[in-house]
This record gives C-alpha cells, structure tokens and sequence, in this order.
C-alpha cells in the first residue's frame, strides 16, 4: 500500500502496521518518517531496535536469526533494515518477499531504500513489498510547490508571510530540504508568532541551495530557462567541475535522440521511453521536451556536449562553464518561446 508521507501521522495515529518501506533520496523526509515510526512504536511498547545495514558482504540469514531468537529486553521490537544500494540480490530478494508474506512476530520492520529504479519496481521483492507493506516514497519538493511547502511549514510554528517572502525563501534553500527545515525552525525561534515581515526573513534567511548537474537537466527539459541559469551559477559558485555537470546532460540528451527517432519512425512514444530507461517519473517532462525540441536541435546538443568535453579536458582552447551556460540556456530558451 502506498501512502503519501504527509498523511504518515495520521496513519499511525489509527494503529501500526507490521512492515513499512521508505524508498527515496529525500534525506529530510527519511528523517521524519523514520522519527514518527520510531516513536509510535515505542509508545507501543516496541522498545529494543536493531538496525541491519546490508553491503556486499551482508549475510541475509540474519533476517531469519533475528526472527527466530528472542530478545533479553523486550518482548517488542524494531528491525530496520538499511539497502543503500537499493539492490538486495537475489537471496536478499527472497527474503524480503518471506519479510512480505509473514511480517516477523512481534516486530515493526522497516526497510530503507534509495530511490529504485524502473527496472526494480517490477521485481518480484518490490512487487510483494507495495502489495503487503505501507510504502513511503520520498520524492524531493518540486521548486514549483516549495513555497507552499514552506507556508505549510510555518504555519506549524504558528507562522505566516506573503507569497513574495515565501518565493524568495524558496530560492534561497531549493535543492536543499535540510537547510529549508533548519532556517524555518530558526524563523520560530527568533520571531513571535503571527506574520513575518519581509525584511525579518531576508535578515534570518541564508543561500543555503544545493544544486546538483541532474536538476540542470531538469530545468533544461522543462524549458525554464530563469531556474536554469540559477542553477548554473550555482554549480560555478559550489566549485562544481564541468566534466561532472556534461556528464548527466548526456545521461538526459542521449535518450532525448533516440526516442525523437523512434517518434520520427513513427514507433510508440511510451514504449520508446522504456526502451530508453526513462524513469516513470520523469516521463511527463521528457514528454514535454519532446513536443518542445526538434530532433535537429538535440542532435547538435550533442555534438556541442563532446566539442565542450574536449574543451573542458584542455584539447581545445575555449572556456568549458561558458560554453556549457550558453548550450543549456539556450534549449531552455527555445523550449520556452515554443511554448506560447
């Protein structure tokens, strides 16, 4: 069952589940939900917790042990089972289905996962695992929905301020939730309740963004060009290599070519998409970069990102960061003036 993070406290409020999975890359969110499961359970008298981290060398037999011994301490407990790869293998994958099946007694599992993949999500683990368990997915905040979410946040504390304060304090922290609930709870401690001023936010407020190159493929597909040169200059300011940025705008660019081909083919666009590992996430903006771009344009994106690698590796005489800001700026540009 998958349930939406925001609606967790009201969940456990009606009772707890046997095993809860949390899948995603969103720290902020990992945090909480893991902090509100925890202390449900241990009102609940689930009191003894034992974390599993699972590597390359993790026996999964461990899982089976802990279900089969008894605890010397509680009668209740936690067992989190932390699968940074995302990947549990194919004995890890039976297990987590057993896990599914028939929740350990007298235990809460919760399982950790990084965001999975397209692939993964059609695995017999994964599948048995929505079927049977609350699955929480952790999804970052899209910048278009960050004001509200910080409005929602201060009201919280008993806080509020205009749409333009919220736009700016949405700037200033995107890409970066952490740093956004950190500056939001300094809000609560350095000013009363009730309306906050404009120039009381921007006085507390600080740059704390964290941008990273996959956000700049974001906001190059979207055709956002103002969100695109913010990122930029970001990246430059934060030391950002542009080996590092090319890299990802290939990742975005090259399955962009193959499906405009396919679509010039005239093949299906959706099963395009999955020949080309689009993640379903991501579908609707690739779909919106696809009526967008021409398949000219991409083409010749392409062969501006390796002219700039070779730039960027000292072959050839140029400025890389210039080159790679005027490429991105310019397909956001395109997008956004073929969009009226």
């Amino acid at each position: 069952m998958r349930l939406p993070p925001q609606q967790l406290s009201r969940h456990l409020a009606e009772g707890l589940q046997p095993c809860y999975v949390l899948t995603g890359d969103e720290p902020l969110a990992q945090r909480e939900c893991l902090d509100a499961i925890r202390q449900t359970a241990r009102k609940q008298g689930f009191e003894e917790r034992t974390s599993l981290t699972v590597d390359r060398y993790f026996n999964w037999q461990q899982i089976t042990a802990f279900g089969q011994s008894s605890s010397l301490f509680a009668s209740r407990r936690i067992l989190e089972i932390n699968i940074p790869s995302g990947k549990p293998g194919i004995e890890g994958g039976k297990v987590l289905q057993e896990l599914a099946a028939q929740p350990l007694a007298d235990t809460i599992t919760i399982i950790i996962l990084p965001k999975v993949d397209w692939k993964d999500q059609k695995s017999a683990w994964y599948t048995a695992l929505e079927q049977s368990c609350v699955l929480l997915l952790l999804e970052e905040v899209p910048p278009a929905q960050l004001p509200k979410w910080i409005a929602n946040r201060l009201a919280l504390q008993q806080q509020q301020t205009d749409n333009e304060t919220l736009e700016f304090v949405a700037h200033q922290v995107e890409g970066n939730l952490l740093a956004a609930h950190q500056e939001i709870q300094k809000l609560g401690l350095l000013y009363p309740t009730g309306k906050l001023s404009n120039e009381d936010v921007r006085a507390s407020v600080l740059n704390v963004s964290r941008y990273d190159a996959f956000q700049l493929g974001e906001a190059v597909l979207a055709g956002d060009a103002e969100r695109t040169a913010r990122i930029l200059q970001g990246l430059q300011d934060e030391g950002a290599q542009p080996v590092a940025v090319m890299n990802p705008l290939m990742w975005v660019l090259r399955p962009l070519v193959r499906i405009k081909q396919a679509e010039a083919r005239g093949e299906n666009i959706s099963s395009a998409m999955q020949q080309a590992k689009v993640r379903y996430n991501q579908q609707a903006l690739f779909q919106r970069a696809l009526s967008r771009l021409s398949l000219r344009q991409l083409q010749a994106a392409l062969f501006k990102l390796a002219e700039i690698d070779r730039t960027a590796k000292g072959l050839i005489r140029g400025d890389a960061w210039l080159e790679i800001s005027r490429l991105c700026f310019g397909l956001a540009r395109v997008a956004k003036r073929s969009s009226r």
